[in-house]
């Protein structure tokens, strides 16, 4: 893009034009992503300044009438301000303009605009780099200062489409990958929602492979490539869950799948297997390999690994029942299921069945190559069973017959009887063998008697 256009793509943004009425104390850049993004001929989400005097940030308070606030441990500090949803993200410069360009992360996010004389600075060339769609950094003390900058290069792959990395860059991560176990969990884990919510995410997770830093992220997948190997597997354990990936985007319309899900089967799919690597057995009669309850273990694997980043309460539940879960479908996706069998899927998960849909055909294309047989043909006819009987579901839910201050008023004792006890009479409503309170109430009857006995 030719300079003076720059220029004035730049100066029509409405962020950049309410600047121009301010009276400010020093310079004023914008700089980072915003740039790169209108030279792709995007709208900039999100805006990154420079600012030659602290005292600036009282100006652009004054003009967005919004106050600042600190963002968390960077290295360096950033003050944010919100303006109709999107966020202006403010630094102080140390020194020069130059100087602060060549301590940024990459070359592409390091042209400058100063918003007071209308011109460009790119000393290290970023706009040429843009045009070559690769990903640079000015010198590996980029990634010394800040080894997160690895994740961010490999997310910056993923979702800008048909930029590669530089080969200094990449030979950079391979050797300083380890650093990455520096960074604090919180800044991993927002990198990998990023990666994993973008349309080209099977590359960047084959990226992530390829640079170790997946390994390093995740030390617990590396038992996985280490059975493919020893093993000499056709049907790769861990290299199904990568292939999986491919299918992630593709179906995600089929299943209804929003960013939020999508992240969610993501480190499921990423997960879903771990066990693998502690449940393999070989059966010598019957010629066949066995990894019985891996489900379990891989709960278990998962549940340390989103302890570690710091995932929330509800995203570690939603994953977690989807590892659990992750057999299901498969398990009655055969000539002889029934209705029944069908609904108890849909009682049983809920609200994630249709994450829980995508999941199992990630799962499955992954081990066929993403091609279509006999056995995929079935599995898939039962995700459309599933899938209208969760619709008929959410149009009237299943009601629950008996609570627990029902079985107390009965003689049970606080304790987790009343929980086994629940979890049965909703396992015959499910089966469609009970309908009423009253019914409920019988059977509650019968296994107070039995748990009095016992």
């Amino acid at each position: 893009m030719p300079p003076d256009r720059l220029k004035k793509n730049i100066k029509e943004q409405k962020i950049i034009q309410e600047l121009l009425s301010g009276n400010f104390y020093g310079e004023i850049y914008l700089v980072g992503g915003a740039i790169r993004e209108l030279i792709l001929n995007k709208s900039p989400n999100d805006y990154d300044f420079a600012l030659s005097d602290a005292r600036d940030i009282k100006t652009f308070e004054a003009i967005f009438h919004a106050p600042a606030f600190i963002l968390g441990k960077k290295p360096i500090q950033t003050h944010r301000i919100i303006v109709r949803d999107r966020s202006l993200d403010i630094t102080i410069l140390k020194d020069t303009i130059d100087e602060d360009l060549k301590r940024r992360d990459f070359t592409i996010n390091a042209i400058a605009y100063n918003v007071r004389n209308n011109s460009i600075t790119d000393t290290l060339q970023g706009i040429e780099d843009i045009g070559r769609r690769v990903i640079r950094y000015p010198d590996e003390n980029s990634i010394i200062n800040d080894p997160l900058r690895m994740l961010k290069a490999v997310r910056h792959f993923t979702i800008l489409r048909d930029f590669s990395l530089d080969n200094d860059l990449t030979r950079s991560i391979t050797e300083l990958k380890h650093l990455i176990n520096n960074v604090a969990p919180e800044r991993i884990k927002y990198e990998m929602d990023m990666i994993l919510t973008s349309a080209n995410v099977a590359a960047g997770m084959k990226r992530l492979e390829e640079l170790g830093l997946l390994f390093e992220i995740f030390p617990e997948l590396y038992s996985l490539k280490l059975l493919d190997e020893e093993k000499q597997f056709t049907l790769e354990t861990f290299g199904h869950t990568i292939d999986g990936f491919n299918y992630l985007h593709q179906n995600a319309g089929y299943c209804n799948a929003d960013e939020k899900h999508l992240k969610n089967v993501g480190y499921a799919l990423l997960f879903h297997d771990l066990g693998k690597a502690h449940t393999y057995s070989y059966d010598g009669q019957k010629n066949a390999v066995h990894f019985l309850y891996h489900e379990r273990f891989s709960r278990e694997l998962a549940q340390t690994i989103m302890e570690r980043l710091k995932f929330s309460t509800q995203e570690t539940r939603e994953i977690l029942a989807l590892i659990e879960h992750h057999m299901r479908i498969f398990l009655i996706s055969n000539d002889d299921s029934t209705e029944k069998a069908i609904r108890r899927v849909v009682y049983k998960i809920g609200e994630l069945v249709p994450s829980l849909v995508l999941l199992t055909l990630c799962d499955m294309y992954g081990s066929s190559g993403g091609k279509d047989n006999p056995s995929t043909e079935r599995v898939k006819a039962r995700c459309n069973d599933i899938l209208a009987m969760f619709h008929e579901w959410k149009k009237k839910p299943l009601p629950k017959l008996i609570n627990g201050r029902d079985l107390l008023s009965l003689g049970f004792a606080e304790g987790p009887s009343v929980g086994k006890a629940l979890n049965e009479i909703r396992e015959k409503q499910i089966a469609g063998e009970m309908a009423t309170k009253e019914e409920a109430m019988v059977l509650a009857q019968e296994l107070l008697k039995d748990a009095v006995t016992k």
